[in-house]
């Protein structure tokens, strides 16, 4: 195994003052599976106190960011590496953190108290990997296992229920059997966490390669964070647009959509209120009409609950109530939903869009797939060829109206007008042929 330059530093001082240090946890992982280590977290078996002076031997920076459970952060080389001293955890009351612990000297201690075997892995240059429960072996076999009593890890800390779903979707892994069965039978616990906590795991779960497996598989544990999907679970869609009842739609259309979370989340949500508007006709087709507004209105309180960032929580608020409603490919027509939407959120109309159809029965999609192309060509065309659509791209301004003897909202609804002349392509945006239009045609206007 390679680590940086800093960690390798870090650890090989420790080693020089007479203490064990490891590389441990996602970058171990990370490494053996190929894959890019953003972070080298360090452990060791200097006390806090004994690390620091260590550090400062060696004058390297560091930060006590959390010496109450051993950790301290050093600053090497543009790069941050928590070094944390080996140490058993008292009881967890809270179901999150523990009310105490222990620091100690033996590594298998330490490692016994993590997570998940494929994170329980710990590397240094003398000793190589040291890998007590099995999780070289997990990583090769694609398997998510609790270390030890599995019930008794989640019943620590609930948040690791959110963290083995989220790297059975990251990392496409299965989670094992008894795995399995205690984050079933804990998943209540996930009550206790922060919805801060939560939405960061559910964030890195829906950007997941398996993500469509996961929510499919562990709907029980994502309706204990977002009870509003649990209706939809069991709808069917008697309809010949879809093949799937609305959960596995929801889960196939969150797959299919761009690797954005916004849009992730858009998806999720999107049919939440068909629960509350199917109806059946005499035929025994379903209908369900008008739940893109009740779903908008069940997002708005998921979305608040987890506590999500602004910019989402907009993305998403006005995209779930007009998921389905229709663009076209008229150029014409794609020039008011740039005016009244804008370029950014109408690209994000047409990946939802898309998204869903790919989620619906294939027979039935294909054309109005291929006029999401088209829609979305003919905009890639306006905006290369600059065509106006906001009022400010008009070869004519407020001031140009103003000196033509119009005033106050008058001069807005003039430049609103000829940009809807312009639009319709019954003008062209020229700046005499716009002043021409408003001399001659004051009344009109």
């Amino acid at each position: 195994m390679t680590i940086s330059d800093g960690a390798q530093r870090i650890i090989s001082s420790l080693e020089k003052a007479g203490y064990e240090a490891f590389a441990v946890g996602g970058c171990v992982r990370d490494y053996i599976m190929n894959n890019p280590c953003d972070d080298v977290d360090i452990t060791t078996s200097a006390k806090p106190e004994e690390t620091e002076k260590v550090l400062q031997a060696e004058h390297i920076r560091f930060i006590e960011t959390g010496l109450k459970h051993g950790t301290i952060t050093a600053l090497l080389d543009g790069e941050n590496f928590e070094i944390t001293t080996y140490r058993t955890d008292g009881d967890y009351k809270d179901s999150r953190h523990p009310e105490n612990v222990e620091f100690v000297t033996d590594i298998k201690e330490d490692l016994s108290r993590r997570d998940f075997t494929i994170n329980a892995i710990a590397y240094n240059r003398s000793c190589g990997y040291v890998d007590l429960f099995g999780g070289k072996e997990d990583i090769e076999n694609k398997r998510i296992r609790a270390v030890g009593d599995a019930d008794k890890r989640f019943k620590e800390d609930a948040l690791r229920i959110m963290r083995a779903i989220r790297f059975a979707s990251v990392l496409s892994f299965d989670i094992e059997p008894e795995t399995k069965k205690a984050i079933f039978n804990n998943k209540e616990l996930l009550k206790n966490v922060s919805a801060e906590r939560i939405f960061t795991e559910l964030s890195k779960l829906l950007m997941g390669d398996n993500v469509f497996q996961v929510l499919f598989e562990y709907r029980d544990v994502i309706a204990v964070i977002i009870p509003e999907l649990e209706p939809i679970f069991n709808i069917s869609q008697n309809t010949k647009w879809h093949i799937y009842n609305v959960w596995k739609h929801t889960c196939k259309a969150v797959e299919q959509s761009p690797e954005d979370l916004s849009l992730r989340i858009t998806m999720l949500l999107h049919d939440i209120g068909k629960a509350y508007s199917k109806t059946t006709d005499e035929n025994g087709t379903d209908h369900f009409k008008g739940h893109q507004k009740i779903s908008g209105e069940y997002a708005k309180t998921a979305l608040e609950r987890l506590k999500v960032p602004n910019e989402i929580y907009d993305r998403v608020m006005f995209l779930v109530p007009i998921h389905d409603m229709h663009i076209g490919t008229d150029r014409k027509k794609i020039k008011k939903w740039l005016s009244k939407v804008g370029e950014e959120r109408l690209r994000d109309l047409i990946e939802v869009k898309r998204a869903d159809k790919l989620a619906q029965n294939p027979q039935m999609t294909e054309q109005e797939l291929r006029n999401l192309d088209i829609t979305q060509s003919e905009l890639n065309k306006i905006i290369e060829e600059g065509e106006p659509f906001t009022v400010k791209e008009l070869n004519i301004n407020g001031n140009d109206v103003k000196a033509l003897g119009f005033k106050g909202k008058q001069i807005g609804d003039i430049l609103n007008a000829l940009l809807e002349k312009v639009i319709s392509d019954e003008l062209v945006n020229e700046k005499e042929i716009l002043l021409s239009y408003v001399k001659t045609y004051q009344t009109e206007l």
